[in-house]
């Protein structure tokens, strides 16, 4: 089986920093699972002895923090620094911005919706920002069903399809006397969509990888679905059956930005041995 890798594909800058962090606060804890990579958490703990805690209640006094990527609430960075002063931030840049918008607007008396999944850690984040009560809309229909302000400022999670949040701009411009629009998707998760977009049209097969519970990676599987209807979405190689490519000629690939080179490479090894 012939192999194809999107031209942009796994690790995003956001991701790599974090694991340099990690990686150099060995016997640390991280404050929730630094990334979407359950096997990359994995290879963390077994190599440099860094843990993943939930409950900021059950991490002792002084101890080594890292701060995920995905971010966390406000009001838990407080609890967090009255326990220790040892905190390393490895919150994607790209994530910090949507928070400071949020506060930002939210005290000039903006109304703020932000497109994405109220369920995942980066949105739970930047909510904590809001001075008031920020709308979480998932999709256009989920937006037309709520009572809107005359301001309202527009963000998005870093991860979201940008077709959709363009869908709920237009929307919000038309119906609002002022809306201020923040285009917060991260240029990864631009150039990483492009990507499997267009991969997925000249292929037979396209296989993503990636965590289950990632954003940006259902967001990939969903793109190239689209485009390719014989798609998968896989953790890693374990996963792969030789059914699916049984009379293709060839099969793309892609990532999801949490998804390692280690992980990527046995996959694509695989696949070419079918």
């Amino acid at each position: 089986m012939r192999v194809k890798l999107a031209k942009n594909y796994g690790f995003c800058f956001g991701v790599r920093r974090a694991i340099k962090l990690a990686e150099s606060k060995p016997n640390g804890i991280t404050l929730g699972p630094l990334i979407h990579n359950a096997k990359e958490i994995n290879r963390l703990k077994e190599d440099f002895n860094v843990v993943v805690n939930e409950n900021i209640e059950e991490i002792s006094q002084n101890a080594e923090v890292i701060i995920r990527t995905h971010g966390i609430p406000k009001q838990d960075l407080q609890r967090l620094k009255e326990k220790t002063s040892k905190i390393t931030d490895a919150t994607c840049p790209f994530v910090t911005k949507p928070q400071a918008i949020c506060e930002k607007m939210s005290a000039q008396g903006y109304q703020i919706v932000i497109f994405g999944d109220i369920k995942h850690p980066e949105v739970k984040g930047v909510m904590s920002y809001c001075e008031n009560n920020p709308l979480v809309v998932e999709n256009l229909e989920a937006l037309k069903a709520l009572k809107l302000t005359e301001k309202v400022a527009l963000i998005s999670q870093t991860t979201k399809n940008i077709e959709l949040f363009l869908e709920i701009a237009n929307y919000l411009i038309r119906n609002c006397s002022e809306c201020r629009v923040f285009n917060t998707i991260c240029n990864a998760t631009f150039d990483n969509q492009d990507s499997a977009r267009n991969l997925a049209k000249e292929v037979d097969v396209m296989v993503i990888v990636g965590g289950k519970n990632s954003s940006n990676t259902k967001q990939l599987y969903n793109i190239s679905k689209e485009h390719c209807q014989d798609c998968y979405l896989i953790e890693d190689f374990s996963e792969l059956n030789a059914q699916w490519f049984k009379d293709k000629k060839l099969c793309g690939v892609s990532a999801g930005a949490s998804t390692p080179n280690w992980i990527i490479d046995k996959v694509v090894k695989t696949i070419e041995n079918y």
